[in-house]
């Protein structure tokens, strides 16, 4: 029996079938896909490359998680998926911003019950953005709302058995011809990718401006610290922005190759917003928000820095120093304490793995896993609106540490530190914390980093640790 819909509901059509033959390259899928691009690909989940849009959900204000959930559930529950594996079926992907701002008039097509935008057009977006918002508007976030997901038209899942391609469609004109009609056609066309092509030379950088100066950052850390001594604030995360302008077009698929390789722990994103030439938010970030599967929860605590040794010997001894080092201890444990309480409103039961070292490719973290059985079914982002901010990209107490934040940054967060993930029909999902990102365009790039502010901060020695985190991506903007 079918399940009952609104007459005014869309309808979602979704078609997969397996691919043959050799993998297709990487870049050579993303670069044969429509925007806007989608890239997710996390540790033990598959990979998948994604394009075009046969729906986009918007969402402003502080209730933007709640109003794109109840978006979701409207457009998955009109769903006809027929997929080969449980990889391949279709999800949406996008992400929200690390602040929520106060909602505000638009031009948007009619909003539903949910206080969600839904775009369909018959597969085609209509979100409202000129061809020259990104090189005009001094935010380079112009083009991304308060929250912001897709489901796209064609998505390519490579798994550990094969690579998968499924097709879908949305709106009063999807029909299982037209899909199947379609998946044929990817089919041949993405069958038919070169399984190897050369990379492009890293694009160099002709200038950079650092959006804070070493003295206000001194002032903005010594000011924090007061606070925390005054017992104001128990932590917060300060940030800085680097703006860096390229010496020849940005290659974003090249890029996320690179980190792939170099940074094969990290979860690798990419999102674009719709449009001819459109700016791409993309990094690889060490740390996880949440994974839900079933009513099984996910999470790590990850903070506290030190960078890596020339040698084994002295990586080792750097891991030990920075176990043994008060102030990073402190500010991890911090952290793993309140992920803790914050799913315990929703958990039978939470437990902690024993504290760790994640060691990546320049810098090393304390980390400590945390996983949770939930009391009864949640949609992820009920979870992901509980833990967003952790206190490893906010602080504590949370209300005093985003208003330090807002007060001491003199750049737009957009959605750097923000949740970015998937989100299927079931509710599952995977949402990462988008660090070491950048947000680009054609020519240029904003770069962002972070680090935890405690009663014992120095100043200097924070500069230092942002520069680090810089450097994932700055390595890959740099000429060789």
């Amino acid at each position: 029996m079918e399940s009952p819909r609104a007459a005014d509901q869309p309808v979602l059509v979704s078609r997969s079938v397996r691919l043959d033959g050799e993998r297709p390259s990487f870049r050579a899928t993303l670069n044969a896909l429509d925007s806007p691009r989608t890239v997710w690909d996390a540790a033990d989940e598959p990979t998948v490359v994604a394009g075009g849009a046969a729906a986009t959900l918007t969402a402003d204000g502080p209730n933007r998680f709640d109003h794109i959930r109840q978006a979701a559930e409207s457009l998955f529950s009109s769903g006809d998926v027929h997929a080969g594996t449980e990889a391949a079926c279709p999800r949406l992907f996008g992400g929200f911003t690390f602040h929520a701002d106060q909602p505000t008039e638009t031009d948007e097509p009619e909003v539903g019950a949910s206080g969600a935008t839904v775009d369909t057009d018959g597969g085609l977006t209509t979100e409202p953005q000129s061809d020259d918002a990104t090189a005009t508007d001094a935010s380079p976030w112009a083009a991304f709302p308060d929250a912001r997901f897709v489901f796209p038209r064609v998505q390519v899942t490579i798994t550990d058995r094969g690579p998968w391609l499924t097709v879908n469609a949305v709106g009063p004109d999807a029909s299982v011809e037209a899909v199947e009609t379609r998946l044929e056609t990817e089919r041949e066309r993405i069958e038919s990718l070169p399984v190897a092509d050369p990379e492009t030379p890293r694009p160099g950088i002709v200038d950079r401006r650092r959006t804070t100066t070493p003295e206000s950052w001194r002032a903005g850390v010594t000011a924090a610290t007061d606070r925390i001594e005054a017992g104001a604030l128990q932590k917060v995360v300060l940030a800085q922005a680097l703006e860096v302008d390229l010496a020849a077009d940005l290659a974003v698929g090249d890029i996320l190759s690179r980190l792939g390789e170099k940074y094969p722990a990290c979860n690798r994103f990419l999102i674009e917003p719709a449009g001819p030439e459109p700016p791409a938010f993309f990094g690889a970030t060490p740390e996880r928000l949440v994974s839900l599967r079933g009513r099984t929860v996910e999470t790590d605590a990850l903070a506290g820095t030190t960078g890596r040794g020339e040698t084994p010997a002295e990586d080792e001894w750097l891991a030990c120093e920075l176990l043994a080092d008060p102030k990073n201890v402190h500010e991890h444990d911090l952290v793993a304490e309140t992920i803790r309480d914050q799913l315990a409103p929703f958990a039978a039961s939470v437990s902690a793995g024993e504290q760790q070292i994640k060691r990546l490719a320049n810098v090393q973290h304390i980390h400590t896993p945390i996983t949770a059985e939930l009391a009864e079914d949640t949609h992820v982002l009920s979870l992901v609106e509980a833990l967003h901010p952790t206190p490893a990209v906010g602080g504590l107490p949370p209300d005093k540490a985003l208003e330090t934040i807002r007060e001491t940054e003199p750049f737009d967060r957009g959605w750097y530190a923000a949740p970015i993930g998937w989100i299927d029909a079931a509710g599952n999902g995977t949402f990462a914390v988008g660090l070491r990102s950048a947000v680009a365009t054609r020519r240029q790039a904003t770069l962002f980093a972070g680090v935890g502010i405690v009663g014992d901060s120095d100043p200097d020695r924070e500069w230092d640790e942002v520069e680090l985190k810089f450097r994932p991506i700055l390595d890959e903007l740099e000429a060789e």
